[in-house]
């Protein structure tokens, strides 16, 4: 890998200070603290969606494009605290045939990589679960592989407590069944962000994610029978 992009300590350094002064004079009076931050994890961002781009077609067109903004919606919510305190982007994948998407969050002590579906909508549910009950052997392949669970140890994801209307309790697949949310996760130090290998190791992680989306757009792009819907 050519880019050698690496996340300085002071990125993740801002966003503790931050988190300790989360107001908007503080913010004002830092802004071009944040600014600089802010250029190390879009060139990161950019360089990350360089390399991901020769194995997979996303939608997401710079590494700017990518990062979220700072700013917190806080309409309706209870924390009026003004500004995010973690570095966080994703990568969208191109057309209806590809589904998943490619999610970094970057904060002190709680940095991970994700990737799935957080909230699928009900006939993608229902699709899902039919073909888990049909044939759970296929996913179980995936989600038993040893890169699989090296990487993303389990499925993760809220799950019902019972069973989902129209599948028996007992049915040998109930466990994936329960799933409501398909999210893959994988965590790291802030010793491996920060290292001139954190690079390789988030393509790695993405490039992981990709039996796991495969098998799922192969599914949600067919109906039962596997005639293309699209």
């Amino acid at each position: 890998m050519k880019n050698q992009i690496i996340i300085p300590q002071s990125a993740l350094d801002f966003l503790q200070l931050l988190k300790e002064n989360n107001n908007k004079p503080w913010f004002e009076a830092h802004k071009q603290e944040y600014l600089t931050e802010l250029s190390h994890i879009e060139a990161f961002a950019d360089a990350l969606l360089q390399e991901l781009s020769k194995t997979d077609i996303l939608e997401t067109k710079s590494g700017k494009k990518s990062v979220y903004r700072i700013y917190r919606d806080i309409r309706f919510s209870k924390d009026k605290t003004p500004f995010k305190t973690f570095w966080g982007g994703s990568y969208t994948r191109a057309t209806a045939a590809r589904r998943g998407g490619y999610y970094f969050h970057l904060e002190k002590g709680n940095s991970f990589f994700a990737g799935g579906f957080w909230g699928p909508n009900a006939a993608d549910l229902k699709r899902i679960r039919t073909e888990f009950a049909q044939d759970p052997e296929t996913f179980r392949k995936i989600l038993n592989s040893k890169s699989f669970i090296s990487n993303f140890g389990t499925l993760q994801g809220e799950q019902l407590k019972t069973k989902p209307a129209g599948f028996d309790v007992d049915h040998p697949a109930i466990d994936l069944l329960r799933f409501k949310q398909f999210l893959v996760i994988k965590r790291f130090t802030d010793e491996e962000v920060l290292n001139a290998l954190f690079l390789k190791q988030a393509l790695d992680t993405f490039k992981n994610m990709r039996p796991f989306f495969d098998y799922m757009s192969e599914v949600l792009t067919t109906d039962i029978n596997g005639d293309s819907i699209l």
